[in-house]
């Protein structure tokens, strides 16, 4: 058991996670692309230890990059198409929802607040031209951001097994703990994304079947995006519950239809997401749904939506390194969920297996 942490201790840990949180918001652009690449690696490395088994290295991570690069596409293909064709919906429909807008500012002016007003003042001319360039620069940024991250994969897909050969061969505690931790980690993160998938998809169909009986247009793309967003704990699931609401009001002028599309769409994402999904991960990815909540907003508050989706993953990695050092099992307890004491199983050390 390792000594209790003294009062100046903590003091010092907070102050070095202070530090840590400066630089990691000041440095956004050097960790976020290496952060999300050592999070692709972790995904992919069982594809291409396979693939190194009965091809060359280089063709392996050949096959591997175009894999990794597929799924990035298709993803990023299906929230453009849903948000486009929602867009292009609205656009084709502008007459009659300008015709709601105009009843829905006569009701609040009665009522004493004036949309017109805060329309002019909010949205002008000047605001959209604004906006426009920082879209484009937006874009810029993501494609320059995917592009950093590709490199990094590559590199470090190369680098994996020397790697773990070093740590192991190190004959040093520090390298032990690390090597297991990373192996753990993968493990974790691979098990997080194939059950955040099929919870994904799930509710993606649920979301679909529920807008097309309720008769709301669109049922598809409304599956689509809650498929995708749902990615994003918290901030993706109330994006897409909010936004098939507002849209249902647009549509059938009714605030008791909106509401009843609210809920049901709420209940489809609580069901799922703090009723089965628990269930189906089980105490591998136990983790407080405190800290889960503060890991997602913590994250975008430093680098943006991308923080929001690798935060969880974050938080994984650091409970399961924590979990491998007695003097460090301290946190992973504290980070756990109420009631599921961390794992004690600890992964030999033995690295040709660990991470296959």
């Amino acid at each position: 058991m390792g000594e209790p942490v003294k009062p100046s201790g903590v003091m010092v840990t907070v102050c070095v996670l202070i530090l840590i949180a400066g630089a990691l918001d000041l440095a956004g652009s050097v960790f976020a692309p290496v952060t999300f690449a050592l999070f692709a690696i972790a995904m992919v490395w069982p594809l291409q230890s396979r693939l190194q088994a009965a091809l060359p290295r280089g063709a392996a991570v050949a096959i591997s990059i175009v894999v990794t690069a597929t799924v990035i596409t298709a993803f990023a293909s299906l929230i453009a198409w849903g948000f486009s064709r929602i867009v292009r919906f609205i656009v084709n429909d502008a007459v009659r929802l300008q015709a709601i807008y105009a009843q829905t500012a006569d009701w609040l002016e009665i009522h004493g607040i004036v949309l017109a007003g805060l329309w002019a003042e909010h949205f002008d001319v000047r605001w959209l031209l604004r906006l426009l360039p920082e879209l484009t620069n937006r874009l810029n940024s993501m494609a320059t951001f995917l592009f950093v991250v590709l490199i990094y994969i590559i590199l470090g897909l190369l680098e994996v097994d020397d790697a773990a050969r070093k740590l192991a061969n190190s004959g040093r505690e520090f390298g032990r703990v690390l090597l297991a931790g990373s192996a753990r980690t993968a493990a974790k993160l691979r098990w997080f994304m194939l059950v955040r998938t099929l919870m994904s998809l799930l509710t993606g169909l649920l979301v679909w079947a529920f807008v097309g009986l309720a008769g709301l247009d669109l049922a598809l793309e409304w599956g689509v995006i809650a498929f995708v967003l749902n990615y994003i704990p918290v901030i993706g699931p109330l994006v897409a519950t909010v936004f098939p609401t507002l849209f249902a009001m647009a549509q059938f002028s009714s605030w008791q239809m909106a509401l009843a599309v609210f809920v049901c769409l709420n209940l489809i994402q609580f069901l799922i997401g703090s009723y089965l999904e628990p269930r189906v991960t089980g105490s591998t990815l136990s983790i407080s749904p405190f800290i889960v909540l503060f890991a997602v907003f913590f994250w975008t508050f430093l680098w943006g939506i991308a923080g929001a989706f690798i935060g969880v993953p974050i938080v994984i990695a650091i409970v399961t390194m924590c979990e491998q050092h007695p003097a460090s099992r301290w946190l992973a307890d504290l980070l756990g969920a109420p009631g599921d004491p961390a794992s004690k199983t600890r992964i030999p050390a033995r690295w040709p297996g660990l991470f296959r």
